[in-house]
């Protein structure tokens, strides 16, 4: 066969990964792009002491987002890329996943009132974190599970673009010193919120699907389908959320300021390669299916392709930290280099704990396995942050978010390679 023909062939095999992979690029840049665009500015206006407000307030908040999330994007992704043909079947997962989401928002807002207006720490700067949980609620209606699962992401990457279009102007207007940093919450919530609406309202408008609130078997069914990945979740932001709100804890918000700036460059240079990772889990779910030597023939090119690339950016990232941090941070944030240069790897090394975990283990239905390695790590995570960070500050949190990925990933190729060596014995 002429090599045209098998390029044709191969893209036309993989049209719908190639398109998906385009939808999700593009969404990226607007999560991620249009942010860093804010960011640079927004670091010199609020100051480090302004920025660290924000970042602790973020990660507050962003417990109740994994509490929504409730490990749908993997369980519900996977269920409806399985039953993409059935529409009757595509409809109730997506009835009973959204009425989980609306019951656990709600008892994250009661959980969320009682904690801020009970405590001193949140309840002298309570508006910022009223304004911040607002985007919780645009966060549990937008359905991304349900577009990640058809594979139809275009849907919503136009509404994301325009409305973080718009979000970063709204910035540049409107934000220009430190005392506006509530008006800068409350414009990261409207953003949130529209895009959740619009996401939600474009389901029944171009699927004809019909929301109706799922019985209690059906409510249960999909907690039990979620649960590991919930727990998984909830032991992965131990030691991601935790690191700025632990940090937060023992220390000040101008500490937290210089971690959270060097961990949204390193944030940004991950989520370059994240989009791929994304793209390919609903297609991996139906390969792994289909044919597991067809997906892991695919894994290995992937792996191979995305590890290059990946390893060479952090490289690039650590032996250029400093510039990196006085050209986007300003000289504001000196102490933001070494912190940079301590997770400038983070990138590479959670690329491989996304392949093993993420497409090899739940997709083997492994996972019981994934949530024991993010149970123990969750809890090692946490053991370091209380030794170090009372003492090392920021560095302490650095070292032990470092360490820690690197244990997941040791933890992940180990169980692995146990599993394939078990499977060979049997033979």
């Amino acid at each position: 066969m002429p090599v045209y023909e098998i390029i044709k062939s191969t893209i036309s095999k993989n049209k719908v990964l190639f398109k998906n992979f385009s939808s999700l690029s593009i969404l990226q840049i607007a999560n991620y792009i249009f942010p860093l665009i804010t960011f640079p500015y927004l670091v010199r206006v609020l100051g480090p002491d302004g920025f660290g407000l924000v970042a602790f307030a973020t990660a507050f908040v962003n417990y109740f987002n994994v509490i929504t999330d409730y490990g749908f994007n993997l369980s519900a992704t996977r269920e409806i890329s399985i039953s993409r043909n059935d529409k009757e079947e595509i409809n109730r997962i997506y009835n009973s996943v959204l009425t989980v989401k609306l019951i656990l928002f709600l008892f994250s807002t009661i959980v969320f009132l009682l904690i801020v207006f009970a405590f001193p720490k949140f309840n002298q700067d309570y508006e910022i974190y009223l304004a911040s949980f607002i985007s919780v609620f645009g966060m549990t209606l937008f359905p991304t599970w349900f577009f990640q699962g058809i594979e139809r992401m275009g849907f919503i990457t136009g509404i994301n673009v325009a409305i973080k279009a718009i979000w970063v102007v709204s910035i540049f207007l409107l934000v220009h010193n430190p005392s506006d940093i509530l008006l800068l919450v409350i414009l990261n919530s409207i953003s949130a919120i529209l895009i959740g609406i619009i996401g939600t309202i474009s389901v029944p408008v171009f699927f004809k699907l019909k929301f109706s609130f799922a019985n209690i078997g059906e409510i249960i069914d999909q907690i039990k389908k979620g649960w590991l990945f919930f727990i998984s979740n909830i032991s992965i932001s131990l030691y991601t959320i935790s690191a700025t709100f632990i940090l937060g804890l023992f220390s000040n918000n101008t500490v937290v300021g210089y971690f959270s700036a060097a961990d949204k460059i390193r944030l940004a240079v991950q989520n370059l390669t994240a989009i791929a990772g994304r793209t390919v889990f609903p297609h991996l779910s139906k390969e792994f299916k289909r044919s597991k030597k067809a997906a892991f023939k695919f894994l290995k090119k992937y792996t191979l392709v995305t590890g290059i690339i990946t390893f060479s950016i952090c490289t690039v990232l650590f032996l250029s930290a400093e510039q990196v941090v006085l050209i986007i941070l300003g000289k504001n944030y000196y102490q933001s280099i070494l912190i940079l240069k301590i997770i400038s790897f983070l990138p590479f090394i959670i690329l491989l704990s996304n392949i093993g975990g993420i497409q090899i283990m739940i997709n083997l239905n492994y996972e019981y396995e994934y949530f024991l390695v993010y149970l123990v790590t969750s809890i090692i995570s946490l053991l370091l942050s209380f030794i170090l960070v009372p003492f090392y500050f920021e560095i302490g949190t650095s070292i032990t978010v470092i360490l820690t990925e690197l244990l997941v990933t040791i933890l992940i190729i180990g169980i692995l390679i146990y599993k394939n060596s078990l499977r060979y014995k049997k033979l």
